[in-house]
Parts: C-alpha cells; sequence; structure tokens
C-alpha cells in the first residue's frame, strides 16, 4: 500500500529555495552586459557667410536717337524690397538722367540725382478689397491720392484719383479683362469744363495680342508677337498715319525679354 504525503503543517518552518548554481568561470568569460553605442559627433558648424543679392543688368537701344537706356537693379531682404538704378547714355559715353530707386510693397522712393529731387509714393490695404495710395513729389509740392476698389474678383476694378491739391471732379479708371477705360474732367479755354474719355482694349490675334489706346482723340494700334527668344511689335498712329516697328532678342536662358 503506498504511503499517501501528508500537507506541511502550518507550523513548520518554510523551506527557503536552493541557491543558484555558481559559476566558476573566469571574470573575462563571464557574460557581460552589451556595450551602449557611442553618442553622435556634433554637426559641423555652417560659416557665416552673408548672401551677395543676384544683381540684373538691362540694356536698351534705340536707333532714332542712339541713346542706351541702362538699368541695374538687385532684390535683398529675402525679396521684399528692391534698389534700382536707370540712367542713359549716348555713342560718346555720357550719362543722363541718373535715376535711384528703392521699391517695396507698400513704400517706394524715387530719387533724381540730377535735380535732387524725391517722389514717395505709398500704399496701404484696408480689407481684402480696398487699397488707398499716395504719391508726392517733394520738389513740385504737388501729389495724388487714390482708391482702388476690387468689384468682382481680381480682374475688376475701379479706381478714384485726384491730384493734391485738387482741380475738381477725381479720375474714374475701370479695368476689366480686355482692357481699361477711364473718364477725367478737362478745363479749356472754349468750354470751361468737358468730359475726357480714354480707353485701352486688348485680344489675342494670330499667337500674339493686339491693342487699341485712344487717348486724346488719338488712336493707336499696337500688335505683339513674342515667344521664348524673340518679340516683333509693329504699331501705327491715327489720324497721323504714323508706323513704328520694334524687335527684340533674347540671347541667353539668364536675359529678360519684355
Amino acid at each position: 500500500m503506498a504511503e499517501e504525503s501528508l500537507p506541511p503543517s502550518p507550523n513548520s518552518p518554510a523551506v527557503a529555495p536552493p541557491p543558484p548554481p555558481r559559476d566558476d568561470r573566469p571574470l573575462s568569460v563571464q557574460a557581460t552586459p552589451p556595450a551602449q553605442p557611442p553618442p553622435p559627433p556634433p554637426p559641423p558648424l555652417k560659416p557665416n557667410t552673408i548672401r551677395r543679392p543676384p544683381i540684373r543688368v538691362t540694356s536698351e537701344f534705340d536707333s532714332a536717337s542712339s541713346i542706351f537706356f541702362q538699368k541695374i537693379s538687385c532684390k535683398f531682404l529675402d525679396n521684399l524690397a528692391k534698389l534700382k538704378l536707370t540712367f542713359q547714355n549716348n555713342n560718346k559715353g555720357e550719362i543722363a538722367d541718373p535715376q535711384l530707386a528703392f521699391i517695396s510693397k507698400h513704400l517706394s522712393v524715387f530719387y533724381d540725382v540730377r535735380e535732387h529731387n524725391a517722389l514717395l509714393k505709398g500704399s496701404v490695404d484696408a480689407g481684402s478689397r480696398l487699397r488707398f495710395s499716395a504719391a508726392h513729389d517733394i520738389k513740385a509740392q504737388q501729389g495724388e491720392v487714390a482708391m482702388v476698389a476690387n468689384l468682382a474678383g481680381p480682374a475688376y476694378n475701379l479706381e478714384l484719383s485726384s491730384p493734391v491739391p485738387s482741380a475738381g471732379l477725381p479720375k474714374a479708371t475701370l479695368t476689366f479683362p480686355l482692357g481699361v477705360v477711364s473718364l477725367e474732367g478737362k478745363e479749356e479755354v472754349e468750354v470751361k469744363r468737358s468730359l475726357s474719355i480714354n480707353g485701352l482694349l486688348t485680344s489675342p490675334v494670330l499667337n500674339g495680342l493686339c491693342t487699341a489706346q485712344y487717348k486724346e482723340e488719338d488712336l493707336k494700334l499696337r500688335y505683339c508677337y513674342k515667344d521664348e527668344e524673340m518679340a516683333f511689335i509693329p504699331s501705327i498712329s491715327l489720324p497721323s498715319k504714323a508706323l513704328s516697328f520694334a524687335f527684340k532678342r533674347r540671347f541667353g536662358p539668364s536675359d529678360k525679354l519684355r
């Protein structure tokens, strides 16, 4: 008959678990925790260099007057402002009409070096559809104030402008996708006050752009064909029937064709 095992008595002492086996191997052979990877080296310091703004040089030649029109401009402050120098020189190298300009979004200053005169222009937005602007000639003590309202989109604008000091009713200019029409009151000798109408209409014709400009009873028709390499611009004025041609050529990818 098999002997049954009796449960341990609650008063009997607890039996301790056996100790873990002893590792008699040398310390070099015993298991060691894995080594941590070294921290990455610090990034190299970038040299504190100032990037020079790009400079653009434009030169145009008028064959009728043998005059070169030069323009040097550069943008700075992350393209927030532009500095521009313009002047003219003839075939003898004589410089005429030098002007220096500082142009930004809300403030522009145009300085005439020879006349020691400055023209100030400023603008401010009053919401998303209304803008106020002003211009002031320091030497002549004259200027202009204007208000531009966005009517039904960015392509439809109504502008009301008036000279300072005021000389009558403001000038109204309506801009739409096909052109511009302006109404302005004028004072003449025979008629004390009359209404002057000026207009500009544009339309694409034969892979180009045809423009009709009416100003002070003169009509100017202009056609412009322009691709990536060249531009051909004939024009005629009526009723004088004066005919003119303009040809522009682009010599490199960095050149600007206007």
